[in-house]
């Protein structure tokens, strides 16, 4: 028998375990990433990174401690066996950017990893489920394989595909595949291609670097022999831009076998290889207006994967490709896929065997049309267009594809190695109109994680959020953001910085901006001077506010996901730019410098509506000097974190010495202006710190003259503007005003856009030119942290810390608004009752919230308690992580 005192010890004890088994389960890790990347094969260092979030049901939820093991085996890693890093219990509340500190990695090596973690109270959570990452080839001594090309005639337009083939005695093993092209590719095994991703790899500076994408083809190799495909298109690399070695693209590319720690090269290209044309070829130069598009042959398609030779169509010796030395690194952002398939809202006729298909809204991508009854040899053409002209007219710029048929069906064509951006496909050549079934279109981009959500009871609103969150979507098929998918496909920095807040809040866009502020730290010259796009193949139009991204977009990547190891990298090519602007700094203001072979114009604001002189010289030089003052106030800060006291102090000397310039030469007194007193020209020298603390108010009342009384309420800037006055609005809780401007119908507006069948946003006001465009994108910060009310602490990264104070203009009843940031989901969904506003508020573990009482009010609800502010307490409510519900009377 057992005794009573036994039994209850076994009574206690079983409740203990209970309780713990229950606390396990409360909280746990997931969503981990290596170098903010989900399971990356080939990552561009030895010393990787870990983060990861913590889901708990219990409120009040922190990390005080979390262990990480890291191992060369899954199987070891099921049974908590670490050979590469056991970190042990490691007191911190940090879950982001933790640095792997165990046996040293090597290139081209692959480990699995996982996390546990420890609350508050100390209990523990249960394991997570394991991750894993690769070491990329980092060296010139890591590769054993040769730059081979299949050069023809065609050159840049050939699409050719090279092949060769190998044996295996198991499948068990993992393998891995290294692809290193110059131009596109896609890699086919044993008839299957790999992976779904397209138009790889990601953009980079020709001649200055080149990207590796790496796969995982375990699962595609089978024993015995294995044949190797990939198929390459020219893309960027292209006669005519910088880097180009070769005519028509190459690629370098090396299979591998891991295990046991130890790396085999089971396959590598080499003069062994075989060559051959494919079905596709392309026109166009791949410059401005003239992409051009892809050409299909019907007749070869049928063979494309057959690799036995074909009547016409025989392997042939490739040839071994000698390219100029040049870094070759791990793409460190997700590749390009196809995100959505879109199908055809009408399709009509529009002349003699000619067809208009209407998609029903703007995309960036491919498109599959399916054929019947074709004649041999007949050819179909496909142009785009993303808008019809007033009168219907299609907007013609050479940029088409053609389908030559086979006379065999099934017929089809379908892009590979070009896309395009349009809402309007002109089908001319067939017989007859197509069924709305033998269409669909498919959205690509890079496959970035959407992070955010906004809803409110204000229809129009919703409808302009929804168009900016979309364009976003058609703007970034390449590991970086273009002003335009279809006309420029350039990286330009001024529509990057005038987006950046708002599409790093819509969306996880850390790897792609670690991707292009690469190429941006690649194109910087020696003498300190910036492009204005990056890559930067030719020369292109903007000006500082342009350059200068290396600096702005840095800090603001830094501040929304963390990242300290960016400021680092990219310091040196910050300072040395600011060193170039000094050159050209006249009496302490920095003036226009002179037109490169790189660069031209020299620009302010721009795109800016009718009535706006946004070439005057006053404005140009208040715009341009107020973006240098908010630069040096971002190194001030920059050097704080890497703790460099000296340039901190020196960069805020120079900041200080730049604002009272600005407002000695600029500021107008008899109506309290500057520049030429537009609405960029007051609002950027108050974001800048230029305006004395005695004349804001003053300042303001100027911004709110003109707004309101010269421009009847209307928007009255460009792309440099818009982020600019939304900035200005949001730290001056000015929602009324940007209210009402946002719901202007007529011209200027986005609502203008909207009614005139705009999808996605324009590059100018009034449509002309493109209508898929980053020019108008930098006013959706201001959904969330205005209407939302969500905002980071200032200089705390990472939403680490956030302010929450909803600025709710007349008419708004309602709004749900949530971000998932690098911690979590954090949610604030208000509502407005009778004089009540009652929120119900979500923070991730991780992040700390002041919930922001508005003034004069002292009382308010909190989980059904009510609590009143003592006198002089802080009208801020501080709540950790959790679920909560909070009311006040307004």
């Amino acid at each position: 028998m057992i005794s009573i005192k036994n039994g209850i010890l076994l009574f206690l004890l079983s409740v203990s375990i209970l309780a713990c088994t229950q606390a396990k389960k409360t909280f746990y890790a997931e969503e981990l990433k290596c170098e903010n990347l989900h399971n990356p094969l080939g990552i561009d260092k030895t010393a990787p990174r870990f983060s990861w979030k913590i889901k708990s049901t219990k409120n009040g939820t922190t990390q005080s401690a979390f262990q990480v093991l890291v191992a060369s085996d899954k199987e070891q890693l099921k049974k908590n066996e670490a050979d590469l890093w056991d970190s042990g219990k490691i007191a911190s509340a940090s879950s982001l950017w933790i640095k792997y500190e165990g046996e040293p990695l090597k290139p081209g090596s692959h480990a699995y990893w996982k996390i546990r973690v420890w609350d508050e109270a100390d209990n523990i959570s249960d394991w997570s489920q394991p991750a894993e990452f690769g070491i990329g080839l980092l060296g010139e001594n890591d590769w054993r394989a040769d730059y081979i090309g299949f050069n023809t005639d065609g050159g840049y337009i050939e699409c050719p595909q090279v092949y060769s083939s190998f044996e295996v005695k198991e499948t068990d093993s993992k393998r891995l595949l290294h692809v290193n092209s110059l131009g596109y590719h896609e890699v086919y095994l044993n008839g299957q291609k790999v992976g779904n991703g397209v138009l790889a790899p990601a953009i980079s500076q020709f001649g200055k670097r080149s990207l590796i994408n790496t796969y995982d083809v375990s699962l595609y190799v089978k024993t015995g022999k294995n044949d190797l495909l990939i198929w390459l298109g020219s893309g960027w690399y292209t006669d005519g831009h910088p880097g180009v070695a070769n005519n028509g693209p190459v690629v370098k590319a090396q299979l591998e076998k891991i295990g046991n720690k130890k790396r085999e090269v089971i396959l590598a290209t080499n003069s062994t290889w075989k060559g051959r044309e494919s079905s596709y070829i392309r026109h166009g130069s791949w410059k401005p207006d003239r992409f051009g598009g892809e050409i299909l042959n019907g007749e070869l398609t049928k063979s494309d994967l057959t690799l036995d030779d074909t009547p016409g169509r025989n392997w042939q010796p490739v040839s071994v490709i000698e390219i100029p030395s040049h870094s070759v690194s791990p793409q460190m952002v997700e590749q390009s896929r196809i995100q959505d398939t879109i199908l055809p809202l009408k399709i009509s006729e529009f002349g003699k065997d000619t067809f208009l298909i209407d998609m029903g809204k703007n995309l960036t991508g491919w498109v599959e049309m399916h054929f019947s009854g074709l004649e041999k040899a007949q050819e179909i053409k496909l142009d785009y267009c993303d808008h019809l002209s007033e009168d219907g007219k299609f907007t013609d710029r050479n940029y088409y594809d053609k389908y030559i048929a086979s006379g065999t069906g099934p017929e089809v064509f379908k892009n590979k190695f070009n896309y395009h951006a349009f809402r309007y496909i002109r089908v001319s050549g067939l017989q007859e109109m197509p069924q709305l079934k033998t269409v669909k279109a498919y959205l690509i981009h890079t496959d970035y994680e959407a992070t955010s959500g906004f809803e409110c009871s204000d229809p129009d609103l919703n409808q302009i959020h929804d168009m900016l969150l979309y364009t976003f979507r058609c703007l970034s098929i390449s590991g970086n953001l273009v002003d335009c998918p279809h006309i420029e496909r350039l990286g330009y920095g001024g529509d990057g910085n005038a987006s950046t807040v708002t599409a790093q809040t819509m969306y996880n866009l850390g790897p792609l901006y670690t991707n292009w502020l690469q190429a941006w730290a690649d194109v910087i010259r020696e003498d300190g001077g910036m492009p204005h796009t990056a890559p930067n193949p030719y020369a292109a139009g903007g000006g500082p506010y342009w350059c200068g991204f290396i600096i702005t977009a840095t800090w603001n990547t830094f501040l929304n996901y963390g990242d300290t190891l960016l400021l680092n990298k990219h310091y040196p090519a910050m300072q040395k730019w600011l060193e170039y602007v000094d050159k050209y700094s006249i009496d302490g203001l920095l003036k226009r410098w002179p037109d490169t072979d790189y660069r031209a114009w020299y620009l302010g604001d721009w795109a800016t509506p009718d009535g706006i002189d946004q070439t005057a010289e006053a404005s140009v030089d208040v715009v341009n000097n107020s973006f240098l003052a908010v630069c040096l106030d971002n190194m001030k800060r920059i050097a704080r974190v890497l703790e460099k006291p000296e340039d901190e102090k020196m960069y805020a000397k120079k900041m200080e010495q730049l604002q009272k310039k600005i407002h000695e030469v600029f500021f107008e007194e008899q109506d309290n202006t500057y520049g030429t007193g537009t609405q960029i020209d007051l609002a950027y020298p108050i974001i800048a710190g230029v305006v004395p603390e005695n004349l804001q108010e003053k300042v303001t009342e100027s911004f709110y003259n003109e707004t309101n009384n010269n421009r009847k309420g209307h928007l009255a800037c460009g792309l440099v503007g818009l982020p600019v006055i939304t900035e200005w609005a949001v730290k001056n809780q000015a929602a009324e005003l940007m209210y009402s401007m946002l719901k202007k119908r007529e011209y200027p507006g986005f609502l203008y856009m909207i009614d005139n069948g705009a999808t996605t946003t324009w590059e100018h006001w009034n449509g002309h030119r493109s209508r898929i465009h980053n020019c108008y994108n930098g006013i959706g910060s201001w959904f969330y942290q205005a209407v939302g009310g969500i905002r980071p602490v200032e200089d705390v990264p990472a939403y680490q810390k956030v302010h929450i104070q909803p600025q709710i203009p007349e008419g708004v009843t309602w709004a749900k608004t949530f971000l998932e940031t690098p911690n979590g989901k954090l949610a604030v969904n208000w509502e407005l009752g009778e004089n009540t506003l009652q929120m119900d508020i979500e923070i991730p573990v991780g992040t700390e919230a002041g919930i922001a009482l508005p003034s004069g009010v002292k009382e308010y609800t909190l989980e059904n308690t009510d609590y009143q502010l003592k006198e002089n307490e802080t009208n801020v409510v501080p709540l950790k992580s959790g679920r909560y519900k909070i009311s006040y009377k307004m």
